[in-house]
C-alpha cells in the first residue's frame, strides 16, 4: 500500500495551520496503514509525538519498520483498533486518509490500486463515506480545543464529508486541491473553536 501523490495535500494543510515547525504537536493517524502520513508530519515537526491506529496488523508492522527506518520509532507507537476506539486524550492534529471508495467504483480502479491494494483501504461502502460517519464522532472528544482535523476526501466529496463534519460539532476551515485540482484535504476545527 504506497501512498499516492494526492495524499500529500493532508501533509501541506496541517503545515499551513502550524507553520512553526518547533512547535509540540500531539499527532493521531487514524487508519494510519503503512504510517506515512504520520511519519511524515514527525519529520516535518522534529518536537512532534504521534499515535497511529489501523485494523490490519500486517499494516502496523510495516509501519514500525518504517519508522525505525526513518530514526522515528521513540516518536510514534502503532495500536491496532477501529478508528478511534480505546483511544484517549487530546490531541493537536488528527489526520485520516479514510477508505472513500463507493463499493460499486472498485472493479474500475485502475489495476495496479486494484490488485493489490487491499479492500479494506479503498471500500468506503455504497456511497464511499462509511468511513467519515464511523469516525467523526470521536473526533470532537479528542481534539484539543485549538486543534485541526485534516481528512484525506474523494473527488466530489468535500461537501458531503463537511456536513457529516457539521453533525459531529466540526466546521470547515479550509480545504486544499491536489495536483489535479480535487479538492483533497479537508480541514476541521471544533466548532467552538471558531
Amino acid at each position: 500500500l504506497d501512498p499516492r501523490a494526492d495524499t500529500e495535500s493532508v501533509i501541506e494543510a496541517v503545515v499551513a495551520a502550524f507553520p512553526d515547525r518547533s512547535r509540540l504537536l500531539r499527532v493521531l493517524d487514524l487508519g494510519t496503514g503503512t504510517g506515512a502520513i504520520l511519519l511524515a508530519l514527525l519529520a516535518e515537526y522534529p518536537e512532534a509525538t504521534g499515535i497511529g491506529v489501523d485494523l490490519s496488523e500486517g499494516a502496523l508492522a510495516t509501519a514500525g519498520i518504517n519508522a525505525a527506518s526513518h530514526g522515528l520509532a521513540e516518536r510514534v507507537s502503532f495500536v491496532i483498533g477501529n478508528w478511534a476506539e480505546g483511544v484517549s486524550g487530546s490531541f493537536d492534529v488528527i489526520v485520516s486518509n479514510p477508505p472513500y471508495i463507493a463499493s460499486s467504483d472498485l472493479p474500475g480502479l485502475p489495476r495496479e490500486v486494484r490488485e493489490y491494494d487491499p479492500s479494506l483501504a479503498l471500500d468506503g461502502g455504497p456511497d464511499g463515506l462509511d468511513a467519515y460517519r464511523a469516525l467523526m464522532p470521536a473526533i470532537s472528544t479528542l481534539l484539543a480545543p485549538d486543534g485541526l482535523l485534516v481528512l484525506e476526501v474523494g473527488a466530489g466529496q468535500a461537501d458531503a464529508v463537511c456536513r457529516i463534519g457539521q453533525e459531529n460539532g466540526l466546521d470547515q476551515t479550509a480545504r486544499r486541491s491536489d495536483l489535479g485540482g480535487i479538492e483533497r484535504a479537508i480541514s476541521f476545527k471544533r466548532a467552538s473553536a471558531l
